[in-house]
């Protein structure tokens, strides 16, 4: 399969700057499922006919501009129009191709789909709730009402959930499950660990609902660490990882820990999570530092991530809002990155992370979209903007967050610190051709005076004509187009009532 995307105002987002990579009139090219050329300009005629007819393994590439080179402030390609960059890369194959089939966006921009570095699909169905908690009393809300769901009920609702990411441009998230562990309430700061433990598939039902959606996502598996003996419990953990890691690597990135040291009674929880990292090569992220309750209790369990080693590259936290400047440079040093996810922090009054700080100190920053139960609307959109609003509002500097900075963190930014920003993230050469078709004349935002920025503050979901997921068409204005969809929404509207009826309470 190829397709020729042209008339785009590409913005590409490129590994290794700060430039937004803008190109006001651009092509691009995806061949079977990756992106195989971009440029300024009209597409060259051997693109256009079939760039696979040159020997097997050859590129083409001609770099009449850096990236960012002859460039407006504005972004505008100059030139008299001709193109400042192309480069194209031939399948390995080497067999001629057919003409590609083209997509033209008239004058829309298509720029890269969104990466959420901290989701939890499965609460798709659970939205509104806990409406006047911080935290803790929404989780009891929320996951409360998770503790009586089944492995088919949590399946659909992940699968809902996913398909709500797709349709709102997110193409790649790291996905909490909802642990084997339901969830108990917090008493002075932590869980008793003594709840029951669901079978196996309660989580690779998960697994399969976000495969099954077609979405790009990082598995992440809560190890339950209260439950069983050490070896019991990294079995069972490494039983979920290989059920993930059994499905198409160019959809199921990667497998990871729900970090649960922030809430787990066992003082060495950070030790068996840093053995699991090393014995299945997997990441983690751990809920870290986000409520302004029990702060300082919170504070001191940092050091148990510390001195277990767990610090480094694979170590993410989310949310990290309750830092001190000892924690934020002793997490850098080490190499650990942080995930921020400012409407979900802002819905639950957990405060606002010092991001600005962290990025000035060399921290590696994401941004997620956290539960669908506590943003309600997945909107990366709103999350951009939120997360700009806040710090500008904080620092009373406007310039402390930027448009082009904040669409980074939600792209490349977040798949960096996941550790796939070689397959997703940015509209480059070689990765998965994964792409969002934003219309800014539908409705019409007006004279594009500084595009990118046009782009963040002034589009959203209204202006998203269509989602592409390796270079094939997944949700267009009216939403996600599985065949599953339709599915999807009936069964968390009929299965969650029932899962309400057996708790025998309706969640506040």
């Amino acid at each position: 399969m190829s397709l020729l995307v042209v008339n785009a105002r590409l913005i590409t987002v490129p590994a290794g700057t700060d430039d937004p990579g803008y190109l006001e009139r651009g092509w691009m090219l995806v061949v079977d499922g990756r992106i195989a050329g971009i440029g300024a300009g009209e597409a060259p005629a051997d693109v256009r006919a079939g760039a696979a007819s040159r020997p097997s393994g050859t590129s083409a590439r001609t770099d009449a501009a850096t990236p960012g080179a002859g460039l407006t402030q504005g972004g505008a390609a100059t030139r008299g129009g001709a193109a400042t960059r192309t480069d194209v890369a031939t399948p390995a194959s080497g067999q001629p191709a057919s003409a590609p089939e083209i997509l033209d966006v008239g004058g829309a921009f298509v720029a890269p789909g969104f990466v959420s570095s901290h989701s939890h699909l499965f609460t798709s169905g659970l939205r509104g709730l806990g409406a006047g908690d911080t935290l803790y009393g929404w989780c009891d809300s929320m996951l409360g009402m998770t503790s009586a769901a089944t492995p088919e009920d949590v399946y659909w609702s992940t699968l809902h959930g996913a398909l709500d990411f797709l349709g709102n441009g997110v193409t790649t998230a790291y996905n909490f499950t909802d642990p084997l562990q339901a969830w108990e309430s917090m008493v002075d700061g932590k869980r008793s660990g003594g709840a029951p433990l669901r079978g196996l598939e309660y989580h690779t039902r998960q697994a399969d609902g976000t495969r099954d959606a077609g979405i790009r996502f990082v598995d992440s598996i809560g190890m339950d660490a209260t439950a069983g003996s050490d070896e019991e419990i990294l079995e069972r953990f490494g039983a979920s990882v290989a059920h993930t890691r059994t499905m198409d690597p160019d959809f199921a990135l990667g497998a990871s820990i729900m970090g649960q040291v922030q809430w787990s009674p066992r003082p060495d929880a950070a030790e068996i999570e840093v053995e699991a990292m090393r014995r299945f090569g997997v990441t983690n992220q751990a809920h870290f530092l986000e409520s302004p309750e029990a702060v300082p209790l919170q504070q001191a369990k940092f050091a148990l991530y510390r001195d277990a080693g767990a610090l480094g590259p694979d170590m993410m936290f989310g949310h990290f809002i309750q830092t001190t400047d000892e924690i934020i440079e002793q997490a850098v040093a080490g190499g650990a990155s942080m995930s921020w996810q400012p409407a979900s922090n802002g819905r639950l009054a957990s405060g606002v992370a010092l991001v600005p700080e962290m990025l000035a100190k060399g921290m590696r920053v994401g941004m997620g979209l956290d539960d669908q139960a506590c943003t309600d609307v997945a909107d990366p959109w709103q999350n951009m903007r939120t997360g700009l609003f806040m710090q500008r509002a904080r620092t009373q500097d406007p310039r402390s967050m930027m448009p082009e900075q904040v669409l980074r963190l939600h792209t490349l930014g977040g798949a960096e610190i996941l550790g796939v920003d070689d397959r997703v993230g940015s509209l480059e050469v070689g990765k998965l051709a994964d792409f969002v078709v934003v219309d800014p004349l539908r409705p019409d935002v007006g004279p594009l005076w500084h595009p990118v920025r046009s782009y963040v503050l002034a589009c959203g979901l209204r202006n998203l004509r269509g989602v592409y997921v390796g270079g094939e068409l997944v949700a267009d204005r009216d939403g996600a187009l599985s065949p599953l969809m339709a599915e999807a929404s009936a069964r968390i509207h009929e299965d969650l009532p029932r899962v309400a009826e057996r708790l025998g309470r309706h969640p506040h």
